[in-house]
């Protein structure tokens, strides 16, 4: 049992790596099964097909990422400072991936909506899903914010999140395209501009 799910973690691990690299459409099973170190017939043992692969791919990513993003949302700051901490710890893993490959890679989950989300109804379904979940992580910690009179009466929560969470994918894109990392820093002033965070509210997190 322990050889054969090492079996399946180093092609996860593989796939992950050569997805991030390389996009998905341009891989084929060899190759991420070369990558792995493993034999092709360990593939389908494990994956009935390639987007099988990339539906585990996407859902152990977000099982390590959300353990994350819960972490960070969850502690005892106030919730300004969480989202600030989220802004932080995002850009770290952007500028760490360049140190170690030279490049930015990105979002694995905006690299496949972009790829995949015209293609394959299975995928984009669940990306919407971890979407909606990650908005929805944002969302409790803007409606603290807003109890808590750090952002704008009038603020729409769930738009709120929804905006955050956009920006986030945006300006990751934007990182990777210019190979950039510092392109995540604005994240934080324009957080403070959406959610309507009053002066006396900002002076006491800058």
């Amino acid at each position: 049992m322990g050889r054969t799910s090492d079996a399946r973690n180093k092609i996860l691990d593989a796939a992950a790596t050569l997805i991030e690299q390389r996009g998905y459409s341009a891989l084929g099973v060899a190759e991420i099964c070369a990558t792995a170190g493993v034999p092709k017939g360990s593939f389908y043992y494990f994956f009935e097909s390639k987007q099988a692969l990339a539906r585990a791919v996407i859902d152990e990513h977000w099982v390590a990422q959300r353990r994350q993003w819960e972490q960070l949302l969850g502690t005892e700051h106030d919730p300004l400072r969480r989202l600030r901490d989220l802004f932080v710890a995002t850009e770290d893993i952007q500028r760490v991936g360049q140190q170690n490959s030279g490049v930015v890679a990105g979002c694995l989950f905006g690299n496949l909506a972009l790829e995949l989300s015209n293609q394959t109804e299975e995928i984009r379904g669940r990306l919407q899903e971890i979407f909606e979940e990650q908005i929805t992580l944002i969302e409790k910690v803007v409606v603290e914010a807003k109890e808590r009179g750090l952002a704008g009466p009038s603020v729409d929560v769930r738009e709120a999140a929804r905006s955050i969470v956009a920006q986030i994918e945006g300006r990751v894109l934007l990182a990777k395209l210019l190979n950039d990392p510092t392109q995540l820093q604005t994240l934080w002033r324009n957080c403070l501009d959406l959610l309507q965070v009053p002066p006396e509210a900002r002076t006491t997190i800058d």
